[in-house]
């Protein structure tokens, strides 16, 4: 082993995870946690319960130095990528005056401001890791979006309109300073080195919004290739270098290159979780047989599902399990239902209605781009499976490819400090340099033609049928 390294920390819904990279991206050490259950004192509240952030990725951070066989002192830079969408309140001194809120708490998109006495800053959380490194009060332009905060889109700096301040009940001396990705942010303190394991001092560096750091993690940097992000959200992206400002089937979103652009269709809600609620519903018995057997849960209802045919015999899945703000009344649906279903028709129908919901959010958004795309990269944990690679390629009608060894939003965060601390000269040669060979997944012609029936005959017009129901019976289970 030979320096120098590069740390990614990559912060999620669900674990955080650090990494230690060399220059040429390979992982020398890892270390993950996962993050405690969301708190959910009322509807329409997500909150991380104390400190959690922070803790999980010290606790994934200490366990990756552990693992760690090189020299500490070539440890040059660490990338922090937490998860975006999140607002975070903070004292002067930088601590929280309350629990970090979620993306999936419905305050996150409004003008909310606690009335907590002591809070002075409001952030991302991008923003306040990065104090809690450095204990500097600096954030990445590039997580800060205009659905949220007081963004100039086309300087990547605070807005002068007065009128943004007012819309989101901020005051620009309560937000923190804006950097670019891959600026360095300051040096890791005493206190934070303590707390990770990593060697004080080294440059702790910005990055962006963790689907554009997961995006340029798996190699993505092309404008005919579209990641398919597989988490807690799902969601498809593009790069481009246009900032649209009224797209109608996407969103324009900071890339994790500076000036860069990235385009993000629609997505899934709750989308990967929904995989561990029916898991967790089969029950410890499932659990234990597939730890006998040295498989994960998984991978052992999985076998079950790969021999389920295309279309899992008429199940169909709509995957509402956490409705949108202006349709709180959609509920999650399993439909078709009939003698031949297993469990295993239920774990590949879930599958199913992921890739073929996010087929139809990525045409939308592909059509109004102008673009034809030639290639989708699946990232994230559900990557790891060959059945959901093949429903994908499937669904798509085109290749689909995955990172030999995952990518992800470490890996970009590696990339930003690779960047910063010159270990490579720009985001183009990092990529090159640090990105691992994909494996690609062809689509079955069969198959493919099952899912396009599918889905243009029946799967995008349930909702349709079913909003009436469920809007009529959101009074009396709200």
């Amino acid at each position: 082993m030979a320096g120098p390294y590069l740390v990614g920390v990559d912060c999620g819904t669900q674990s955080a995870k650090v990494v230690v990279y060399d220059a040429a991206g390979n992982a020398v050490a890892r270390g993950q946690h996962f993050l405690r259950p969301m708190s959910r004192p009322r509807h329409g509240v997500a909150v991380h319960p104390d400190d959690d952030l922070w803790t999980s990725i010290c606790a994934a951070s200490t366990l990756a130095m552990e693992r760690f066989q090189g020299d500490p002192s070539e440890i040059v830079a660490v990338g922090i990528c937490p998860i975006r969408c999140c607002k975070v309140f903070l004292d002067a001194e930088g601590e929280l005056v309350e629990p970090v809120v979620s993306w999936m708490d419905d305050r996150a998109y409004e003008p909310y401001v606690p009335t907590h006495p002591d809070h002075r800053y409001s952030t991302t959380t991008t923003g306040y890791i990065a104090h809690r490194f450095t204990g500097q009060f600096k954030d990445t332009a590039a997580n800060n979006i205009l659905l949220q905060w007081p963004i100039n889109t086309d300087t990547w700096q605070w807005s002068d309109d007065p009128s943004l301040y007012e819309r989101f009940a901020v005051r620009r001396e309560q937000l923190f300073d804006l950097q670019m990705p891959g600026d360095v942010i300051g040096p890791i303190t005493s206190a934070a080195a303590a707390a990770t394991g990593l060697p004080e001092g080294i440059a702790v560096v910005a990055t962006a919004n963790d689907k554009a750091v997961e995006m340029l993690g798996s190699g993505s940097l092309g404008e005919t290739t579209a990641l398919v992000s597989l988490g807690t959200y799902i969601a498809a992206m593009v790069h481009g270098h246009e900032n649209h400002r009224r797209p109608q089937a996407f969103w324009t979103n900071f890339a994790s290159v500076p000036n860069r652009y990235l385009y993000e269709s629609s997505g899934v809600r709750r989308g990967m979780w929904t995989l561990t609620w029916f898991l967790d519903l089969l029950g410890d018995e499932v659990a234990e047989k597939a730890v006998s057997l040295g498989m994960s849960r998984e991978q052992y209802i999985e076998q079950e599902a790969a021999l389920v045919p295309a279309g899992s015999d008429g199940l169909m899945t709509v995957l509402d399990w956490l409705a949108t703000t202006d349709k709180p009344f959609r509920k999650g649906m399993m439909l078709g239902f009939d003698a031949r279903h297993s469990r295993g028709h239920v774990y590949r129908s879930i599958l199913e209605a992921i890739a073929l919901t996010m087929k139809f959010h990525v045409d939308a958004m592909s059509a109004e781009l102008g673009v034809t795309l030639t290639e989708i990269v699946v990232s994230g944990g559900g990557a790891n499976s060959p059945l959901f690679m093949s429903i994908f390629a499937d669904v798509f009608g085109i290749r689909a490819s995955r990172s030999v060894d995952g990518g992800g939003a470490a890996m970009g965060a590696a990339m930003c400090a690779a960047v910063a601390t010159g270990v490579h000269p720009d985001f183009t040669t990092a990529a090159a340099a640090m990105s691992k060979p994909r494996e690609s997944f062809e689509p079955n012609a069969a198959n493919e033609h099952v899912y396009r029936q599918m889905a243009d005959t029946v799967y995008h017009d349930i909702r349709n049928h079913t909003d009436a129901l469920f809007e009529r019976a959101y009074p009396i289970f709200h």
